[in-house]
């Protein structure tokens, strides 16, 4: 490995760097993205069974948001029918709203940078490619050519191609994986937060009949 790297020269180190920030990269948004942490299936039907009767305590409805992302949505919810028991159904989805974008701004964390890496990488890689093919043209001369530079050209040029498509496919694979999720999460959090809304209205309905 190491020949490869000293046969490619200094122009392969900002790909290798790029390659070690997307594997990183990669690693935590597999984690983040997981859907236990976004959205737990079973989540909304224990949230609402839980406000069949009553709102909850703010201990049980801190326990909620700290459970996951969607939990943080809904939590958002709860909190502003417990704020202003009288809210209308536009503030309640206002809030709802605010905290979908909050949420789809956490999911999309390093995302740009990912697809950032996944762009550029193929231009690093090009980079080197000039640079080989200067060395090969600096090789040759009137006497004729120089044998080692002229392979240390070749070596150049196509190691940092080679290397800087290996880089950026899997890195846009991944990107455009993270996004079809982060697409799918947030469909999931739009229809959780409709489906919560009339639910959470009719404490509001019934404080304003009894008011």
């Amino acid at each position: 490995m190491f020949s490869i790297i000293q046969a490619a020269g200094w122009p392969i180190w900002p790909l290798i760097i790029c390659s070690i920030i997307a594997l990183a990269l990669v690693v935590e948004r597999l984690s983040s993205l997981r859907a236990v942490r976004v959205v737990p299936p079973k989540l909304l039907d224990e949230v609402m069974s839980v406000t069949r009767s009553n709102l909850p305590a703010p201990d049980v409805v801190s326990k909620l948001a700290d459970n996951s992302i969607l939990g943080r949505v809904l939590a958002s919810g709860i909190r502003a029918v417990v704020a202003d028991p009288r809210i209308n159904e536009d503030a309640l989805r206002s809030t709802f709203e605010s905290a979908g974008r909050a949420a789809v701004h956490r999911m999309e964390r390093y995302l740009n940078t990912l697809g950032t890496i996944a762009q550029s990488a193929p231009y690093l890689g090009l980079l080197g490619t000039v640079i080989g093919m200067i060395e090969i043209f600096a090789s040759q001369s009137p006497s004729g050519s120089n044998p080692s530079q002229l392979a240390q050209g070749i070596s150049i040029a196509l190691y940092n191609t080679a290397f800087g498509l290996i880089v950026a496919i899997p890195a846009l694979i991944f990107y455009r994986y993270f996004r079809g999720l982060v697409d799918q999460y947030t469909l999931d959090m739009e229809q959780a937060a409709n489906r919560l809304v009339p639910h959470l209205l009719r404490f509001t309905r019934e404080r304003n009949n009894a008011g």
